[in-house]
């Protein structure tokens, strides 16, 4: 297995744990403002991450701590569009928009990168677009100024995907992921405190939902998202990261009895069907086979 494969597997296991964080939120928010429930989650984030890899926090340069900057204000600009977007629009809508950035990632990655897309990843990216929409949207999609934000917040989950995998080549990726994290905490932190009525979770639930947060999307997640991304390119992460509304529904399914119209079945089929697309490769896999046949009829002959 090559690291492109280990890195795409290990994006693969974040995304669903991500899809599992719109029901955790759901949860946090009846007890949390959004900056209060966003700054309890990266501060948490930070200080377990930073616990368990302490000597690389100790050793990382000023340059690490500088593009570690860049990207905690790029993460505390995801989560402010998107919280103050959901105030808005529905959910389907921010959900639709936010997912934009499947199309964003190439686009910007060819313009700004001059890195050439596959045939294979166009493809994916049209279904993935397609299924994105039949997944999210309902009959009633308006744009409105929630909307803007939610496009806004794909462009810079967009962004935030692609200066990563450039980052990731020039430091440390453990030490730049763990203090991206404190960071955003530190801007939702005094945007809470600034805004809102800051507290902690009065109930047990809660609770959990926090530190589920806090733990395996914030901590967990990423972490492994920097590490993974040195080894493969920001649209193949971004296809990936793509399936989260497949697994956030299977989630809400679960967890909480709520089921998908027809077309929301047939739009996770075809966003998983763009994601294979874009990531088999047809050609070594045509080879492969080929080579076992051709040494099947040696044995035959």
């Amino acid at each position: 297995m090559n690291k492109q494969i280990k890195a795409d597997l290990m994006l693969l296991g974040i995304t669903i744990i991500w899809g599992a964080s719109y029901m955790l939120t759901k949860v946090g928010l009846e007890g949390l403002e959004p900056l209060n429930l966003t700054a309890l989650r990266f501060i948490i984030a930070f200080f377990i991450s930073a616990a368990i890899f302490h000597k690389k926090i100790l050793n990382a340069g000023f340059k690490t701590v500088k593009l570690a900057f860049f990207l905690g204000i790029l993460l505390f600009g995801m989560f402010i569009l998107m919280a103050f977007g959901l105030g808005y629009t529905t959910a389907s809508n921010a959900g639709f928009l936010i997912s934009l950035s499947v199309i964003f990632i190439p686009i910007i990655s060819f313009f700004f990168l001059k890195q050439k897309i596959e045939r294979k990843v166009i493809i994916g990216v049209v279904l993935a677009f397609i299924g994105i929409a039949l997944l999210s949207l309902d009959a009633e999609f308006k744009m409105n100024f929630g909307d803007l934000l939610c496009i806004l917040c794909a462009l810079l989950c967009s962004i935030h995907v692609i200066v990563i995998e450039i980052f990731t080549k020039q430091v440390e990726p453990i030490a730049l992921g763990v203090l991206q994290l404190g960071f955003a905490g530190l801007f939702s932190l005094i945007s809470s405190l600034a805004l809102e009525d800051f507290g902690l979770p009065s109930t047990g639930l809660s609770w959990i939902s926090v530190l589920l947060l806090s733990i395996f999307c914030t901590a967990i997640g990423y972490v492994v998202q920097t590490i993974a991304q040195q080894h493969t390119t920001a649209t193949h992460t971004g296809l990936i990261l793509s399936l989260e509304p497949v697994f956030s529904a299977i989630f809400a399914f679960i967890f909480l009895q709520e089921i998908l119209p027809p077309k929301g079945y047939v739009g996770a089929a075809i966003l998983l069907a763009g994601v294979l697309i874009a990531e088999i490769d047809m050609k070594r896999l045509k080879n492969k086979n080929q080579t076992k046949l051709d040494s099947s009829r040696e044995i035959e002959g």
